[in-house]
């Protein structure tokens, strides 16, 4: 039986992608494997985001071969559909596939002619396991983007947004629920805009509410959310249902609104903090992110100090900072003034403190305390579990499989590590 790996980079669309690919592949035969350097195929899921996940991408390729030069490589994904000559010709890539062929990746991988590999030692400088594919369910309810944020080249290759019929969704969420999961990660690329393009025309807010019996006694978590698309009526459904999980990521990218307009962001002044206090006083206890973004051409110290400010002042427990980098067809590519990469490293630095900071309070919060959890991970060492408020924690015994709902005390609370700094 022909074992397949998959690597995936980026978004947690990607990771609902590759979720949904583990079930065909069984269908067909295939065997499931988590070390690269021991599959027949390893598939590649790729993101083109930031030069970095480019680089990410063809580093991890390189290494692949290296490590298992008889395995075959594919790769799809953003990075695939942008440039897929510069992909074709690494070493070990045997086809290079747009985000059309997706849907049938199954069919195309148990086509290939494929003689099992030999054992091979590890030989990946970056060892990384895939997620199991078994702990929670993952499931994309909406895919592309209609928005022309002037950075983003998302919308180039993802193409424009188009949403899962609510039965549809209705019936895989049965599914997944019936199967035994837990925890049902909902994923979009612009998840607030579902059910524009439907008709008749559709809500995340009315999806969510027809999915609350659907899941039963799973549990649905969102991935991020427009803030612009965020209203008191949604706010108080998400925050107030027992069958969402109380963690929500918004895409902020800045807090400057001089910085917002030249990405094409546009909000009234104090709106994200309204929304932020707004959420914290329907769900106290929930997990709060944003995407931040620094360095964009032509942002300023002063504009700097608003970001910084805000994330420090709001109840946002979590960030994830991002640098500016230029992508080829973008509006925001040949803008000028760039801002040095030395400042946007101490900015990225600097925001990410404060994150890392605001995060273990927030952690702090709940020792003492016992919170509803999903089971991740089992080994001989214990278990790892991620509560409702996305707090992952590790116990010395479990004796629920992975995917039941558990109840976690939590004793302690460790800090993090960030830039090679114990934040604490």
């Amino acid at each position: 039986m022909p074992s397949i790996a998959v690597r995936n980079f980026g978004c947690r669309v990607n990771q609902a992608e590759a979720f949904a690919w583990a079930d065909a592949f069984r269908e067909r035969g295939l065997r499931l494997e988590t070390d690269c350097c021991r599959s027949d195929v390893v598939v590649v899921n790729s993101c083109t985001l930031t030069g970095r996940a480019e680089r990410d991408v063809r580093k991890f390729i390189r290494a692949v071969h290296r490590g298992n030069p008889e395995g075959r490589i594919i790769v799809t994904g953003c990075y695939a559909e942008r440039a897929p000559a510069e992909i074709a010709v690494l070493a070990g890539v045997v086809s290079v596939l747009p985000q059309s062929a997706k849907p049938d990746l199954a069919g195309m991988v148990a086509g290939l002619d494929v003689r099992p590999v030999a054992a091979a030692p590890p030989g990946l400088e970056e060892r990384r396991t895939e997620p199991s594919f078994r702990a929670r369910g993952w499931l994309k309810i909406q895919d592309g983007c209609d928005n022309r944020c002037a950075y983003c080249i998302i919308p180039s290759v993802r193409g424009r947004s188009w949403s899962v019929p609510a039965a549809d969704v209705e019936g895989s969420v049965r599914d997944l629920a019936g199967r035994g999961f837990r925890e049902i990660v909902l994923a979009g690329i612009h998840l607030s805009s579902y059910g524009e393009d439907l008709e008749p025309r559709a809500s995340l807010s009315s999806l969510l509410r027809e999915l609350s019996a659907a899941a039963g006694p799973a549990r649905l978590r969102l991935s991020s959310l427009d803030p612009r698309k965020i209203d008191a009526a949604l706010i108080a459904h998400v925050a107030g249902s027992e069958a969402i999980c109380p963690h929500f990521h918004l895409s902020l990218q800045h807090a400057s609104g001089r910085v917002l307009r030249a990405m094409g962001r546009p909000v009234e002044e104090g709106f994200y903090e309204a929304i932020l206090q707004e959420m914290r006083r329907f769900a106290p206890d929930a997990a709060l992110g944003a995407d931040l973004m620094v360095g964009f051409p032509g942002e300023t110290e002063a504009d700097f100090d608003e970001q910084r400010a805000l994330l420090d002042r709001s109840p946002l427990t979590y960030a994830h900072v991002f640098s500016y980098s230029p992508r080829p067809g973008t509006a925001a590519a040949e803008r000028r003034p760039m801002v040095p990469a030395g400042v946007v490293t101490e900015r990225a630095k600097s925001l990410r403190r404060l994150a890392a900071l605001k995060d273990y309070s927030f952690r702090r919060r709940f020792v003492g305390r016992e919170l509803e959890a999903v089971v991740i991970h089992k080994s001989e060492d214990g278990a790892e579990v991620l509560t409702g408020n996305f707090i992952s924690v590790l116990v010395p015994a479990c004796p629920a499989p992975e995917r039941e709902r558990v109840r976690v005390a939590i004793r302690q609370v460790l800090p993090r590590r960030t830039e090679g700094e114990v934040i604490a």
